[in-house]
């Protein structure tokens, strides 16, 4: 395991883990979902490490040990996060490891990042893991809608202007997020399409150029990333070769799995394994990558 940090020119740095395989047979970049740092995902990164392959974990600026002194002073927003974070994090891998297959794990957002960022082109396959359109409204359950309406439409707005952030660490939504990451989040939520709604991101355009093998793990008891949230997430994928699952907790032998619990240890016999074997046959159908290709 090796501390990273990679650089954004004029833009902060990004805190990252390395684990390096001896002999690796790919490299798996871990994109993170919102509020949630790196450390969540190191048993996920430790399983693959111990299949051959080298794996980087990281952090969102603004979040984690990408998290600067004063957060109030951090601007970045979600948008950037998923274009500039993730190309940053994809070049360092693609340079730091030519010739080896370049896979991604998305995370929620980490997913988003990976269809929408332009360096995904650089990827030989990539997972989704609950990625889906954060619509308010597609959210199941009358109580869990009513909580998220509350949050981000009442507290976030609040919160973010009497701290100067979003202190998520106080209300139980995971990591304190930049003002900034935090509001534009807020703000897509209200939009019928989410982020495919807002013309800044160009979303249609940049998500029908993914020509990937993408594997999209949805959980049956995951009140966010339910199908229909998901089915607007996946729309503009034209161009990629998905491969949909829809995972009941029960058949693999599990209480719950829900938006989070994919990358607890619970699901290491069960359900990683899936994951595993489906990037490594990804791997053996790939063409040598060269270093130029990010």
């Amino acid at each position: 395991m090796e501390p990273v940090t990679i650089l954004l020119p004029d833009k902060g740095t990004i805190g990252a883990t390395l684990w390096q395989a001896a002999d690796p047979r790919a490299v798996v970049l871990v994109h993170p979902a919102t509020a949630v740092t790196q450390r969540y995902y190191e048993a996920f990164a430790r399983y693959l490490h111990g299949l051959g392959m080298t794996v980087l974990t990281y952090d969102y600026r603004g979040t984690g040990r990408s998290r600067p002194a004063d957060l109030r002073q951090c601007t970045v927003t979600m948008a950037e996060w998923i274009e500039d974070d993730n190309t940053a994090v994809t070049r360092w891998a693609a340079a730091r490891f030519p010739g080896l297959p370049l896979l991604a794990v998305g995370h929620s957002v980490g997913g988003h990042a990976i269809a929408l960022s332009s360096c995904s082109e650089a990827l030989t396959a990539a997972v989704l893991v609950a990625s889906h359109a954060g619509v308010t409204r597609t959210v199941r359950g009358a109580a869990e809608r009513l909580r998220v309406w509350c949050v981000m439409r009442v507290l976030a707005p609040i919160m973010c202007a009497a701290f100067g952030y979003m202190p998520g660490r106080r209300i139980g939504l995971g990591e304190d997020l930049p003002r900034t990451v935090m509001l534009q989040w807020s703000r897509w939520t209200t939009l019928p399409g989410y982020f495919l709604d807002d013309p800044a991101m160009d979303a249609w355009r940049r998500m029908a150029r993914v020509q990937l093998p993408v594997l999209v793990l949805g959980f049956a008891d995951d009140p966010w990333a339910n199908p229909d949230a998901m089915d607007i997430l996946l729309r503009p994928l034209v161009n990629a070769r998905v491969d949909r699952r829809h995972l009941v907790p029960r058949d693999a032998g599990l209480a719950a799995i829900g938006h989070m619990g994919f990358f607890r240890k619970q699901c290491a016999d069960r359900v990683w394994p899936q994951v595993a074997d489906w990037l490594l046959a990804q791997c053996a159908r790939a063409p040598v990558r060269t270093g130029s290709e990010a």
